[in-house]
């Protein structure tokens, strides 16, 4: 391989294009994605039924497909990171055009991604529209290379501390790990267990939120998970939609 996989399938994608299948198994798109980003664009309108086969590979990292000559599993490890409009016509909770869809058809649309699969995703965020003052703006940011730069050392460190062991990155952490190397202070704690009362969070949302809490400590060059980064991890599930 001369560079890594970015694989963007359209919505079209058929189940067996997705995670793989036929009558001699060949891999999928979530197999071409191993290490790398999987992309799905326009995500309500894939087949409900497709995404719900992405529940497996996004909890066991692979994926496991059964002929009558037997099973193949496939390696599945990927980062999925998928975008939708928020209904039908885009404009729901546009402050500039008005949405023309009924409240019904928006909550329809919104249910085509089922609340297993919602769970399975660590950050949500709304990307609002752009003014001509912020798009024209010459202030400088941050560029890629500095971001790029604090991925690598947060990378780093993660190695660092899974030394010796099969895990690669936060990510990777089961229930063990994540008591081990998620330690929160006492105000920290106390919010994890307001933010689990309050927001109905399940066991897997309540790891992911920590292992997110990791990371943003890590990024942040943190030993310790404090309340702020652990605030900024729920604030990440916070879903918009309706």
């Amino acid at each position: 391989m001369s560079q890594r996989p970015f694989r963007a399938p359209h919505y079209t994608t058929s189940h067996a294009g997705l995670v793989g299948g036929g009558h001699w198994p060949r891999p999928g798109e979530v197999t071409l994605a191993h290490h790398e980003v999987l992309f799905l664009d326009e995500l309500p309108e894939f087949g409900q039924s497709v995404l719900e086969v992405l529940r497996q590979p996004i909890e066991d990292k692979t994926v496991t497909i059964n002929r009558a000559q037997g099973s193949v599993t496939f390696p599945a490890n990927f980062m999925m990171v998928a975008a939708m409009n928020p209904c039908p016509c885009s404009n729901h909770g546009d402050p500039v055009k008005a949405c023309t869809c009924s409240a019904g058809i928006v909550s329809r649309y919104q249910r085509r991604i089922s609340g297993p699969l919602l769970d399975r995703i660590d950050i949500f965020v709304e990307a609002s529209r752009v003014d001509y003052a912020k798009l024209t703006s010459p202030e400088a940011t941050e560029g890629s290379m500095d971001v790029r730069r604090r991925v690598e050392v947060a990378r780093e460190r993660q190695q660092s501390r899974f030394t010796g062991t099969n895990i690669q990155a936060n990510s990777d952490m089961g229930p063990s790990e994540v008591w081990n190397h998620c330690q929160l202070e006492e105000a920290a704690e106390r919010l994890a267990k307001t933010a689990m009362e309050q927001l109905h969070f399940s066991a897997r949302a309540y790891h992911r939120t920590l292992e997110l809490a990791r990371t943003i400590a890590d990024l942040a060059a943190s030993e310790t998970v404090t309340v702020a980064r652990l605030a900024e991890a729920i604030q990440y599930r916070q879903r918009e939609l309706n």
